[in-house]
Order: C-alpha cells, then sequence, then structure tokens
C-alpha cells in the first residue's frame, strides 16, 4: 500500500505521528460511544418520564430519575428537588439550568484534544520535513557534483513524506473532531428540550 511505503520512507517522526494519530482515534472511539450511549439513555428516561409528569405522578418520577445514572436525570434531579419543596417557576428553572451547567463538562470532555492532537500531527509532519531538508542539504553539500542533483531531489522526497503524513492523520482527526461536537451540541439541545418540557409540566399556570 501506497501509506504504508510512504511510513516507511519517512523517518522517525513518522512514529510520534503514528502515535499521535492513534490516541486521538481512541479518544474518538470513547466518545462516540458515550454520545451513543448517552442519546439512547436520553430518549429512553424521556419516554418513561412523560406519562408520570402529565398524570402528577412525581413520586414515581424522582424515583425513576435517581435510579438511573444519565446526564438528563441528573438534571431533572435539580428540578424535583426545588419541586417538591414548592418552590416558585424561576427557582425550578434556575436549579435546571444550574444541573445543565454541571452535566456540560461530562459531555464535552476530551472532545477538544482532537483538535489539538490535529494540530500537533500537523506540526510534527512539518518538523521532520524541515529536520529531513536540513539533513538532506547537509549530506549533498559533501556529495560529488555529479550526483547532487539526484540525491537532492530524492532527499527532498523523502523528508515530504512527514508533511503528507502528518496531513493525513491530521484531516480525518479534525473532521471527527467537528463531528463530535456537532453530535454534543444536539444531545446537549435535547437535554435543555427535556427539561423545559419537564418544567412545564411540573408547573403548570
Amino acid at each position: 500500500m501506497e501509506i504504508v511505503k510512504l511510513f516507511q520512507a519517512g523517518g522517525t517522526f513518522m512514529y510520534p505521528i503514528l502515535l499521535v494519530f492513534a490516541l486521538g482515534l481512541v479518544i474518538a472511539i470513547e466518545r462516540f460511544i458515550y454520545l451513543l450511549k448517552t442519546e439512547k439513555a436520553t430518549n429512553a428516561l424521556w419516554s418513561e418520564l412523560v406519562p408520570m409528569l402529565k398524570a402528577l405522578d412525581f413520586q414515581r418520577a424522582v424515583k425513576l430519575t435517581s435510579e438511573v445514572k444519565t446526564p438528563i436525570a441528573h438534571v431533572l434531579n435539580y428540578g424535583f428537588s426545588r419541586h417538591i419543596d414548592n418552590k416558585s417557576r424561576e427557582v425550578i428553572e434556575a436549579a435546571l439550568e444550574e444541573g445543565i451547567m454541571d452535566e456540560m463538562p461530562q459531555l464535552t470532555q476530551r472532545t477538544h484534544y482532537l483538535a489539538t492532537l490535529a494540530n500537533i500531527a500537523t506540526l510534527l509532519g512539518l518538523l521532520g520535513t524541515i529536520i529531513g531538508l536540513i539533513q538532506a542539504f547537509t549530506a549533498v553539500a559533501q556529495a560529488d557534483p555529479a550526483e547532487k542533483a539526484d540525491l537532492l531531489s530524492a532527499s527532498i522526497a523523502v523528508a515530504m513524506n512527514t508533511t503528507a503524513f502528518g496531513l493525513i492523520a491530521a484531516i480525518p482527526l479534525l473532521l471527527i473532531h467537528s463531528f463530535l461536537i456537532t453530535k454534543t451540541a444536539h444531545l446537549v439541545d435535547s437535554i435543555e428540550k427535556s427539561a423545559l418540557k419537564a418544567l412545564n409540566l411540573m408547573v403548570r399556570d
């Protein structure tokens, strides 16, 4: 394969770039699985919770959210705790907002590392190319004049491999980062909408 040949011809800088790419993939897979599970759990809990809220059965609703460890359950627990104390709509709404703020770090954690790793892969590729070019020109300066042109072109081609591999690693990481950011935003929107609907069902004029 061309990528394998590219890697083999790139020199020592290929290994840290590969390590950065592998670390990014591990983070991406972990975040994707977490968001997917959280999204399914959110939809399942909300479907089960709506009939209880419409029936004003808050005891069962509180019991349900207390037993489930998901972001939406934790957020609603903030609101239910104020509702049980007969607090005003504004107090319950503030409690729900506080719950959302508390859950945000868990929803967004580690995702931002993907953009950082993509930048590191690109910079490592450029650094490898620059060092490779320095070595190439140093070698050419000491070579036979008749061989200088061929040696220089071959050395430059090898040095450019690290930049190419850095970009090969960086571009997928940036695309995955964008995808996960969008998916996280949709999940946060879903939790916020569910919290607002729960508030409207808890406090009816």
